[in-house]
């Protein structure tokens, strides 16, 4: 036998056609047909579309309104995430069944704690199986425009999703230091914090400022149905055909991309 063969060379490359094959009816579903965006009337449509964005628009009372709409993002952002928060932790506590003495034992754990796990998944699927757009949609009727319905939109649909990754982030991580301070009779709280969390505070940490990242994103999109921020100035300037005020707002808008990112390795640095 060849030492330098892969022995699962024939197997990757089979499940790779099947992949293929799998993915061909997918395309044909959406009628994706990659040819159409290079034709040549097309092409000149995505030219002119795209000339229209230079120059960018940078007149002091355009930066001024984009200013403000930054800080109102970063707010919305911020707040909804923090909301967020403060809903997933008592959820993601009550879901870590290693915190639990009996499941740690051994034992089975009791109907009533078995139901109240199930209850907070159902919670937390139903929080984060509605899109923060439909979310948003609910509130502004509630609140009004502004980004007051924002906040409450990331804080409901974000708060599912955190509540989901922490539990499961806190079950995968070692769980003898756990074992040991509930066996000396430590409580469940004091447990979490000296036995789970140091060990999975980075992922922790990590993930929670890539939801915030995807938090900004998704405050611009919610701002195209009322709710303030960058999105409903560029749904302004989009409206007025106006490319230079977009390109204007795309650019801040990168930028708070690239900021969150960086912000993000650096907390991961600080807690490795």
């Amino acid at each position: 036998m060849n030492p330098q063969r892969d022995p699962a060379a024939l197997s990757r490359l089979g499940w790779t056609i099947a992949a293929l094959v799998m993915l061909w009816p997918v395309l044909v579903i959406t009628r994706f047909e990659l040819a159409t965006l290079f034709e040549a009337g097309n092409l000149a449509t995505i030219g002119r579309f795209l000339a229209g964005f230079w120059p960018p628009e940078t007149s002091h009372d355009f930066l001024t309104l984009l200013a403000r709409a930054t800080v109102e993002t970063l707010a919305m952002a911020t707040a909804g995430i923090a909301l967020a928060w403060l809903l997933a932790l008592p959820m993601a506590f009550a879901l870590t069944r290693s915190l639990s003495p009996a499941y740690l034992a051994g034992r089975r754990i009791r109907p009533l704690g078995a139901a109240m796990r199930a209850l907070v998944r159902a919670l937390l699927l139903i929080l984060r199986g509605v899109p923060e757009l439909v979310w948003a949609l609910v509130f502004v009727r509630v609140f009004g425009l502004g980004p007051a319905a924002g906040v409450l939109a990331l804080g409901v649909t974000y708060g599912g999703m955190l509540g989901k990754v922490y539990a499961e982030i806190l079950e995968s991580a070692d769980q003898r230091p756990v074992r040991a301070l509930l066996e000396a009779g430590c409580g469940r709280l004091p447990a979490l914090a000296y036995g789970l969390v140091p060990g999975c505070a980075q992922e922790l940490v990590s993930y929670t400022v890539y939801r915030w990242e995807c938090a900004v994103r998704a405050s611009v999109v919610m701002g195209f149905v009322g709710a303030g921020g960058l999105g409903q100035l560029m749904d302004q300037s989009m409206k007025m055909l106006n490319g230079g005020e977009v390109a204007t707002i795309l650019a801040t808008f990168l930028a708070l991309v690239l900021s969150a990112d960086a912000i993000s390795a650096r907390l991961r640095g600080e807690l490795s």
